[in-house]
């Protein structure tokens, strides 16, 4: 099981912040950091000092770290057309020497497109643009290089572009996650390398993927053509103390943590991990909430990655 570290920075981070976690991660042997894309804060907290760009900090971070992943879980497609996106998404890759992998969603937080003059548009319009940008995406990369792209859909045209940069990779792995019975097994199916379930229960998780799976078979590919993981919240302590401590620091409490993600001793934790495991999973984001205890990557680094690896 590979383990990631998976950051909320609109709920008050700093750069400075975000480029201690990563170089943390990086050296204790986690496999990416990755971070959410959003522009609001969520809950009862201010969000101060106020939002980091997600592509901005991850292009800083490709300079200043050497081996982890780097990446958003995820993306809106409400955000940014999709040329752009690609053109940033290819820096990057190309900053960091091939280590970016791209989450790409349809939004779904009203209240940050109206704080920021975003527009958000119905559910199936909001899929229809992600359909579209993942088919530009991916065609811009896939474009030999001296060769032209266009694409003519209901929501976007391009016209003759020359499809650069290219990223390092020849293809950053494309993330698409959530639970959804219909679409989201269909895009994934035809665009991901990776499938992610994001705090659902182990159970929820398996049903999910069973249909991802049947989708890309369906699609023509090998079931296990697909990378199946998840995303959860973490909160380990050596003993109920330290777990309590931890869970108070983020305003949660430990029966609900222990229910709704990934709590208590390394043992609980390591147990749990094998749940997913057992489901098909090799890949977790832990989802970190407080990001000045370094300590609790110190201690899922030594107590729980080795039992899992």
């Amino acid at each position: 099981m590979e383990l990631r570290i998976f950051t909320e920075p609109q709920q008050g981070a700093t750069y400075d912040t975000l480029l201690a976690v990563a170089r943390a991660a990086e050296r204790l042997g986690f496999d990416a950091f990755f971070r959410s894309d959003h522009y609001l804060h969520m809950g009862d907290v201010t969000g101060a000092p106020g939002p980091t760009d997600a592509w901005i900090t991850l292009a800083g971070l490709a300079r200043e770290t050497e081996t982890i992943r780097l990446g958003t879980l995820v993306t809106a497609a409400t955000f940014r057309l999709p040329g752009p996106l690609a053109i940033s998404v290819a820096q990057v890759d190309r900053m960091s020497g091939g280590r970016v992998e791209l989450g790409l969603g349809t939004g779904w937080f009203d209240a940050e497109h109206t704080a920021y003059g975003i527009p958000f548009p119905s559910l199936g319009e909001r899929f229809e643009r992600l359909e579209e940008q993942l088919e530009i995406i991916t065609g811009l990369w896939a474009t030999p290089e001296g060769e032209r792209f266009s694409y003519e859909s209901r929501h976007y045209r391009l016209a003759d572009s020359p499809a650069l940069p290219k990223p390092a990779q020849p293809k950053p792995p494309v993330i698409i996650g959530g639970a959804g019975v219909r679409r989201t097994p269909r895009l994934a199916a035809r665009f991901a390398d990776e499938y992610n379930v994001p705090f659902h229960q182990a159970a929820e998780t398996g049903e999910a993927y069973g249909r991802v799976r049947e989708a890309v078979e369906a699609a023509g590919r090998p079931a296990d053509s697909m990378i199946y993981s998840a995303a959860q919240v973490v909160c380990v302590g050596k003993d109920e103390a330290e777990v309590a401590r931890r869970a108070g620091a983020i305003g949660r409490q430990v029966p609900e943590l222990r229910e709704n993600g990934l709590a208590g001793t390394p043992a609980e934790v390591v147990d749990k991990i094998g749940r997913f495991a057992e489901l098909g999973a090799t890949r977790l984001y832990l989802q970190v909430l407080d990001l000045s205890d370094l300590d609790h990557l110190e201690l899922i680094a030594s107590e729980v990655m080795p039992q899992v690896r």
